[in-house]
């Protein structure tokens, strides 16, 4: 159990930005990435009045913080379910509106720390990258059945790979002599395909394909679609979500969301604008808010991380 997977991103930050909607009696709180229950473990020792439900698609995550999160008995309820399916969850737990919603999108450091689950491209494993084990498509199967254009496209598109052509010819090229099942191979093929001035760039070259597997094989950016307006719909007035997101993609989408909420819908030259078109959401996030130094000396895996914070102001009108 390496030290760095216990330390969640901007925790204190998190929790400040949830404060003045948590402190209420009665509160609840949803941790969508449950993870391994850090930031959870945190909300619950902070408002002792709230309750928490936490979601992980990831059996083996929500084993891991049950044990962790045990001492606080029935104020938190973990639940199997990917974090789209959150309309859902509140409507079976019979709960109609939430205090705080928070997102932490990193891939959990117990996935990246399990050498077998295939995520991290700095040891050799097998390409699985499923978040939730029991269903869907692995990473292996992507690269060794998806048409050349689609892989090209899901590179450039979820890796923002600029040499997706290279490395995807490269990849057609070896799975017709043997299909790919583990991560050193794909590794060393991108080391391979680059040009030099592309190594020397960026850290490991092999990242942003890893990160474009990642996300297709998890439906994640889909997901995201979906899940941030469920969760703004399932904040009550005055109630808060915060969003930790970790590459330019997922932060896109957090913010148009956010800048949606925020605006008046109003056509314009109206003297007074009418309750149904004044915005539904106050940002509380100027842009998003970057991790100090101190906490990127603490925990690398924080270097990449942008925090987004908006406040329910209004009901929707219908």
């Amino acid at each position: 159990m390496s030290q760095s997977r216990h330390v969640p991103v901007m925790l204190q930050r998190c929790l400040d930005l949830l404060a003045p909607a948590l402190e209420r009696p009665g509160a609840v709180v949803v941790d969508c990435t449950l993870g391994l229950g850090g930031h959870s473990e945190a909300l619950l020792a902070r408002f002792p009045e709230a309750r928490l439900i936490g979601l992980d698609r990831d059996k083996e995550a929500l084993r891991l913080s049950g044990e962790r999160l045990a001492p606080y008995g029935e104020r938190a309820t973990l639940v199997h379910a990917v974090y789209d399916e959150l309309p859902a969850v509140l409507d079976r737990l019979g709960i109609a509106r939430v205090q705080g919603v928070l997102f932490d999108l990193g891939v959990s450091s117990m996935q990246l720390d399990e050498a077998d689950r295939g995520f991290a491209y700095a040891q050799d494993a097998p390409l699985d990258m499923r978040m939730d084990q029991t269903t869907g498509i692995s990473a292996a199967e992507v690269l060794n059945t998806y048409p050349p254009g689609e892989l090209v496209r899901i590179l450039r598109a979820y890796g923002e790979e600029k040499q997706a052509k290279r490395i995807v010819a490269a990849v057609v090229r070896e799975r017709e002599k043997e299909p790919f099942s583990n991560s050193a191979r794909l590794v060393e093929l991108i080391r391979d395909a680059l040009p030099q001035a592309a190594k020397r760039t960026g850290g490991n070259p092999a990242k942003r394909t890893f990160q474009a597997l990642r996300i297709e094989v998890n439906g994640e950016l889909s997901v995201l679609e979906r899940a941030i307006p469920a969760a703004v719909k399932a904040l009550g007035v005055g109630g808060r979500i915060a969003v930790l997101s970790y590459h330019s993609l997922e932060d896109r989408l957090v913010k148009q969301v956010f800048a949606a909420g925020a605006a008046s819908t109003a056509p314009p030259g109206l003297p007074v604008v009418p309750e149904r078109y004044q915005p539904r959401l106050k940002l509380l996030t100027r842009g998003a808010e970057l991790p100090t130094e101190d906490e990127i000396a603490e925990n690398r895996r924080a270097a990449p991380a942008r925090l987004r914070g908006a406040e329910r102001i209004r009901e929707d009108v219908e």
